[in-house]
């Protein structure tokens, strides 16, 4: 039996960096999980005192929480009938290498734009003079 070879290549780091900043900015993509990493990075907080902060029910905190949890940036334990969340350890290095990369495309892109609008402006205050 005889089987077609494929024509792609399969880059399973890609694959894995991509599903890690696709969930990284779904969860960061949300002014409260934003808010909730901000209050976080102050210290250690209740569930309870997140949801009171953010004027929410405790379902509600809870499911903002569980979505920042699966990208590791936070993580919780309880104690008791308390769950405490902190930052995890995650960084996010990966997210910031890929905002400055594309930052530096979209700066060069820029630049040769910037580029030929100049060009086009002496092209025509030559034609004008001339």
């Amino acid at each position: 039996m005889h089987f077609p070879r494929a024509g792609y290549t399969l880059n399973y780091m890609v694959q894995y960096v991509s599903h890690s900043l696709d969930l990284s900015f779904a969860a960061l993509s949300d002014a409260t999980r934003r808010g909730i990493i901000d209050q976080l990075g102050k210290g250690e907080a209740s569930i309870t005192s997140l949801a009171d902060k953010f004027q929410m029910t405790l379902t509600g905190m809870k499911k903002h929480v569980q979505v920042l949890e699966r990208t590791g940036l936070v993580v919780t334990q309880k104690v008791g009938r308390v769950r405490t969340c902190k930052l995890g350890k995650r960084s996010l290095n990966a997210e910031a290498e890929w905002i400055e990369a594309h930052r530096k495309l979209f700066d060069a892109r820029f630049e040769a734009l910037d580029e030929i609008i100049s060009e086009m402006k002496q092209e025509g205050s030559d034609e004008s003079a001339g």
